[in-house]
């Protein structure tokens, strides 16, 4: 196991401010119309992890949000991007279909001229992971299957599916974490996917970091990592020890606001390849 200190690389990340952040509606299991959200203590979580980006040397841009769109703070659903290609999302749920048209049109606003509005739906980055190797697709509570040979075709990249089994980790960012995708290493709890699923990550990723239950239900694993730095929520402290072991730098964020709309780290974090 590699314990030397690793590098990061520096990155650039789209996010959306909280402006408008509530819950009025549930469409997974950690929403909860009941528990009313301190919109003011939100926008500070939001701001703490946008500025911790940015004193790591990462560029962060910013999506301006809508005041009809209460979930745009989780801008990692919003699109994928590798090698400068767009594929856009396509939400499950119809109180996020328009999300998928704003991201399309910061992109070919913001100079990307190959951007794909999909045919299948897919929630971006909420189940599509990308590794060197693979892009790691998620199934079962929001995207599609038929969305995984359409990133395929348009990637060009092999999409490896995976099943999700439990509603509280209903996309894969909520079940597994790509930590160093030049050595395929990821992190994931095991207990989200079906046994084929399983099967099938332990026989690409021997050497994963497997998480426990109560690190998972802490949402530890919609995590972001620049190749060194892993920012995952703090509650997950039984993830801290056995990264650094592995040579990587965890750094704690409290985003317990925007946990009630069932998103942390990763939610809130689009990478633009």
């Amino acid at each position: 196991m590699r314990t030397a200190p690793r590098a990061s690389t520096p990155r650039r990340y789209l996010m959306c401010p909280p402006t408008y952040f509530r819950v009025t509606y549930s469409i997974n299991p950690w929403m909860d119309p009941g528990k009313p959200v301190d919109l003011r203590l939100a926008l500070a979580q939001w701001e703490e992890l946008r500025d911790r980006y940015r004193a790591l040397g990462h560029t962060v841009e910013e999506l301006t949000p809508r005041p009809d769109l209460p979930d745009m703070v989780y801008a990692a659903n919003g699109a994928t991007v590798v090698d400068g290609r767009v594929l856009g999302a396509r939400f499950a749920h119809p109180e996020r279909w328009a999300e998928a048209g704003v991201h399309r049109e910061w992109f070919r606003a913001h100079g990307y001229t190959d951007v794909r509005e999909p045919e299948h739906i897919n929630e971006g980055e909420g189940d599509f992971a990308v590794t060197a190797s693979w892009l790691l697709a998620g199934r079962g509570f929001r995207s599609s299957p038929l969305s995984h040979p359409e990133a395929q075709e348009y990637f060009g990249r092999p999409v490896i599916g995976l099943d999700l089994v439990d509603p509280r980790y209903y996309h894969l960012d909520t079940a597994l974490s790509v930590l160093d995708g030049d050595e395929d290493d990821v992190m994931y709890y095991p207990g989200a996917f079906s046994p084929g699923s399983r099967q099938v990550l332990r026989r690409l990723f021997p050497d994963a970091l497997i998480a426990t239950e109560q690190d998972a239900a802490a949402l530890g694993l919609n995590a972001v990592c620049d190749g060194r730095h892993v920012l995952l929520p703090q509650a997950a402290v039984g993830l801290f020890e056995p990264l650094r072991q592995r040579g990587y730098e965890p750094i704690g964020m409290d985003l317990g606001e925007l946990l009630k709309g069932g998103g942390s780290v990763k939610c809130c974090t689009q990478e633009l390849r």
